[in-house]
């Protein structure tokens, strides 16, 4: 089945990306004018604003992946993997992505790229043993539809722009200058809005963002993959085992990398809800559970009333990685 036949949304990821580079400059323009306004300094906001737009369009992938320890694995060594990802690449009308494994128990997985042709898919050790051959397809069906969607690119700068802003806010704490020489000092509620505000905003923006793109993944990679329960019984699976202790350890690397996983990886409680940069399990599984009901007619979750088209785990060869 060709791309004629699986309809990718864009989800006017353009537009949001343009915005987010029009705000991040609007915000480091601002600082720069609360730090003094300086010609001698504009240079430098300019190079570091540039420069970590470049440093995340292009290496946010090999970032993701050192992060998690991964290592790109075979199709020798992981042939389930690889026909999973062929087939699904192939009905989307795709390339092949590189595919990894990360040594970590807990279930997860995440993809990366900046587009198709340098996209890559990484599943965790612990997400290939505790979920069937068909859970682990609509896992992956969702993180394919999240690189052809270029969500990808939108959630890198999202988080290039928190970064930029909340390290250009320190600026405002030991650099904090006076405008146009005339002895005026900087507004100290400006700076506070730079310092503790500003960055709060970004991270609420990608917080945002982020969890819109879950929502849209789940509803284009289930069409993708033509079973919604699979990935709705997955992502069950996957709260289980975190809620039950099998979370991530809380480093910088899993951090900057937990926005662009399946589903969040540490143990969330209280306030830290709010802030999750993905929308809450249960109303993931009422939406794809609402989806397989319009496409097959369901009475159990992962369990099609008619079944049709869907594969299951005895299709996929074996693989040394699970």
């Amino acid at each position: 089945m060709g791309n004629d036949k699986i309809r990718v949304h864009g989800h006017f990821n353009g537009l949001k990306t343009t915005m987010l580079f029009a705000l991040m400059w609007a915000v480091i323009m601002l600082i720069w004018w609360l730090t003094g306004a300086s010609q001698d300094t504009l240079a430098l906001y300019i190079v570091i604003g540039l420069a970590s737009n470049f440093f995340s369009y292009f290496f946010s992938d090999r970032l993701a992946i050192a992060s998690m320890h991964a290592r790109e694995v075979s199709e020798r060594e992981a042939p389930a993997l690889y026909s999973i990802v062929r087939e699904l690449a192939q009905k989307a009308g795709k390339p092949m992505p590189r595919i990894y494994v990360a040594p970590t128990m807990s279930p997860n997985a995440f993809a990366t790229g900046r587009n198709e042709r340098h996209a890559a898919v990484c599943c965790t050790q612990g997400i290939l043993q505790i979920c069937s051959w068909r859970e682990i397809r609509g896992v992956l069906g969702h993180e394919l539809m999240h690189v052809y969607n270029h969500d990808i690119l939108t959630g890198a700068i999202a988080s290039s722009m928190a970064s930029v802003i909340t390290y250009l806010g320190y600026a405002l704490m030991y650099f904090g200058g006076r405008r146009d020489d005339d002895d005026r000092e900087v507004n100290p509620l400006g700076a506070l809005l730079a310092y503790i505000l500003a960055p709060i905003g970004a991270a609420l923006i990608q917080m945002a963002i982020s969890r819109t793109r879950e929502y849209d993944a789940d509803e284009d990679g289930s069409r993708l993959t033509g079973d919604p329960a699979a990935l709705a019984s997955a992502l069950e699976r996957i709260e289980s085992s975190v809620a039950s202790g099998n979370a991530m350890p809380v480093t910088s690397g899993t951090q900057s990398t937990a926005a662009v996983m399946i589903a969040a990886p540490f143990r969330e409680e209280g306030l830290e809800r709010l802030f999750s940069t993905h929308p809450p399990t249960s109303d993931r599984i009422e939406r794809l559970m609402q989806m397989d009901r319009e496409m097959h007619g369901v009475s159990e979750m992962g369990q099609s009333s008619q079944g049709e088209g869907i594969p299951q785990y005895s299709q996929y060869p074996d693989s040394s990685v699970r």
